[in-house]
């Protein structure tokens, strides 16, 4: 019998004055226990990995992504008029069409194109602490990693790197859910990075590149295009997406790695276990934690009707944790097997991360080798982490020492 999600008496689990993590996932374990399904902080959230999976794969669930502004209460004009269909908000036909002309651009070997520079960009920034013997992972290692690297992938010059770092942080507030405070800063980052990507784009458009961007203006199927618009929400879209979910994601792996000594002198060790490294990390501490959507229409799900404007949280860190699909699913092991079903950390469905491949890469290359170069990791005082409710999750500060050696 189909019964509406309102009717039904279901656990409720409340984390929003839960600042630490891992007790916020035990609350959410906990509750999985008893059902797939629990009333959360602003409407439902499913806990289960085939659930989750379920509703990121079912077209009619869309992404909240743009309702962010409406749920946290904004109603300032000139911020609601500037918001544009992107990639990462557009559904139907045209989230189709956009991801058929660009996938092709973000394919793996793309990414694995710049590899090389990945090495060079995370040695280049050991240089600079190894002698010291201890650091604030943070600032000196996660914060400058990926901008370069995005920088590259784009080709834009290496003397742009700190304001694509500072629109990135700044743009990137909106999912802090304080915009009371950041619509200002957020805006002002927003037309800085706007005025900028015009400007790449007319250069590109004159000396093309063996670029990302050249690719994207270039980026025809059956006459089809990215219209100049199109073109800077998605060069937007790169730097803001592959710069913070990078920065913050080698962060909570440094964390977790200066916990487990033995897994950090093993990726020393043997390099080539970096790609199941990453999987397990991200399964284990990934920096994003859940994806929010809103059922487009009146939805039946497992014999429970969401109505229409229904918005469910799909909690992919509690799904990386499903002791159905994960054994043992509490311990963390880079030398895990694969189960055949993949963490869920990037996603799943049309809206699966874009820039999984690029994200990926980095981390396969940065962990071996700062393994390698910087023995003996530990914490060397409190990690101080972003609110919980952010929705790129890391730490703010992340102090570290390590053996000194060249």
């Amino acid at each position: 019998m189909v019964r509406n999600v309102a009717e039904l008496d279901l656990p409720v689990v409340d984390t929003l004055d839960v600042e630490d993590r891992e007790r916020r996932t035990r609350l959410q374990q906990e509750a999985a226990r008893e059902h797939w399904l629990v009333k959360g902080n602003l409407g439902y959230a499913v806990l289960h990995y085939d659930d989750v999976v379920a509703i990121l794969r079912d077209k009619r669930w869309h992404s909240a992504a743009s309702k962010i502004a409406e749920l946290s209460g904004v109603s300032d004009p000139e911020f609601l008029r500037r918001r544009r269909v992107s990639i990462l908000t557009a559904e139907g036909d045209e989230h189709t069409r956009l991801r058929r002309l660009v996938a092709p651009a973000f394919a793996p070997r793309a990414a694995d194109r710049l590899r090389p520079f990945m090495r060079q960009v995370i040695n280049d920034l050991v240089d600079s602490i190894v002698d010291e013997g201890r650091c604030d992972a943070v600032a000196s290692l996660c914060d400058p990693y990926p901008i370069p690297v995005i920088c590259e992938l784009l080709g834009a010059p290496a003397s742009d790197w700190q304001s694509f770092s500072r629109w990135a942080t700044d743009v990137l507030k909106i999912f802090d859910f304080d915009l009371a405070r950041d619509l200002p800063v957020i805006m002002a980052a927003q037309d800085e990075l706007e005025t900028y990507t015009l400007e790449l784009i007319a250069r590109r458009r004159e000396q093309p590149g063996e670029d990302l961007l050249t690719a994207l203006i270039a980026a025809e199927e059956a006459g089809d295009r990215l219209s100049s618009t199109e073109l800077v929400v998605m060069v937007e879209a790169v730097i803001l997406g592959g710069t913070d979910t990078t920065r913050n994601q080698l962060g909570l792996a440094l964390a977790l790695l200066s916990e487990h000594p033995e897994q950090w002198r093993l990726l020393a060790e043997r390099p080539e276990l970096s790609a199941r490294a990453v999987e397990e990390i991200m399964r284990v501490a990934g920096a994003v934690r859940g994806t929010a959507r809103i059922a487009s229409e009146d939805i039946v799900y497992r014999d429970v009707l969401f109505p229409a404007g229904t918005l469910v949280a799909t909690s992919v860190a509690t799904a990386n944790r499903d002791p159905g699909v994960f054994p043992a699913p509490d311990d963390f092991d880079i030398t895990r097997e694969p189960v055949g079903q993949p963490q869920l950390t990037f996603g799943s469905g049309i809206h699966y991360c874009l820039g999984a491949a690029l994200a990926r890469a980095e981390l396969q290359e940065a962990l071996p080798l700062l393994a390698r170069r910087l023995p003996g990791l530990r914490l060397d005082g409190d990690v101080r982490y972003k609110s919980a409710l952010a929705g790129i999750f890391g730490p703010v500060e992340l102090p570290i020492a390590f053996d000194p050696t060249r």
